[in-house]
């Protein structure tokens, strides 16, 4: 199943896509919750109803009629992993990080994979951003990049999870552009405050939930500006996976249905965005987001 958040008539809810219709589960099976992290707590029985409804398409409406939305519009956690594919030949420069300086990120973040270790960030929740909507270049910064991601969503509350019973806890997948404010990003070990700021979380257009997707970790992907590819990568290049994630994470604390985690991008990210530049990210399976960079507003 593809399930979504959207908007039309004003009302924002929940559906699940069906060719190129919404089934409106407002309508279709008005006893579920109207918001994607209640419908995820309602657990097992709450998608059964779901798949129930997905078949009668009643409340049926035209997916090109209606607003996408993030399709978790408040996450309870949002975190990304750093440098997390096996770099490919060539030089290993981004915008604004020189290839000597990278090569040395690079060396201390590999010691930290031998030994096992995962690098972890926090997005604020704040930044979630719709799969369509403008993402704007802050007034503090003109170092604004991109990052096409898988990214997945946590279905059940769990602690303490092995790699082997990891499947079962995730909801279905979806795509993050991590976008990232590069020199804000250094200004703190974790890199938190760059990949923080309003608007750089744009997710969606949907989760494709775990029957529907496959195998996660063969999965194309690529980014775009203006039409022209910037990255192209698969899921396969992974250091950790998906699986590998939640084991580690939840050896730390609680996941939650309506977490998202994104998993890292496959290339980087040679050169800064500007104000109209269009930022294309797909993934095979998934479909595509899209975001227009915009100013931010003055205050």
């Amino acid at each position: 199943m593809r399930l979504a958040t959207f908007t039309s008539s004003g009302f924002t809810r929940i559906g699940v896509i069906v060719d190129d219709m919404v089934v409106d589960l407002s309508r279709a099976a008005p006893e579920l919750p109207t918001d994607m992290v209640a419908l995820l707590d309602a657990g097992e029985a709450a998608m059964d109803l779901v798949r129930r409804a997905a078949k009668r398409w009643e409340g049926a409406i035209p997916l090109a009629t209606v607003r996408l939305e993030a399709p978790v519009l408040r996450p309870r956690k949002f975190l990304g992993i750093g440098a997390n594919y096996r770099p490919k030949s060539g030089p290993t420069g981004m915008a604004g990080i020189s290839d000597e300086e990278m090569q040395k990120i690079m060396v201390f973040l590999e010691d930290m994979q031998a030994k096992g270790n995962q690098m972890w960030f926090n997005k604020q929740v704040t930044c979630v951003n719709g799969p369509f909507d403008a993402m704007e270049i802050p007034n503090v910064s003109e170092e604004l990049i991109y990052e096409v991601e898988l990214a997945f969503v946590i279905g059940k509350r769990c602690r303490h999870v092995t790699r082997q019973n990891a499947p079962k806890v995730i909801a279905g997948y979806l795509i993050c552009n991590d976008v990232t404010v590069v020199d804000w990003s250094r200004r703190s070990p974790t890199a938190t405050l760059g990949k923080s700021f309003d608007t750089h979380g744009p997710i969606g257009p949907w989760i494709v939930t775990t029957d529907e997707i496959g195998n996660p970790h063969s999965l194309g992907m690529r980014s775009y500006v203006n039409g022209i590819e910037r990255q192209n990568g698969n899921t396969a290049d992974m250091i950790f996976d998906c699986f590998d994630m939640v084991a580690y994470l939840s050896q730390v604390f609680t996941l939650e249905p309506g977490d998202i985690l994104t998993t890292g991008t496959p290339s980087p990210v040679k050169e800064f965005l500007k104000e109209g530049d269009v930022v294309r990210c797909e993934i095979e399976h998934i479909g595509h987001i899209e975001n227009i960079v915009a100013k931010e507003a003055t205050p």
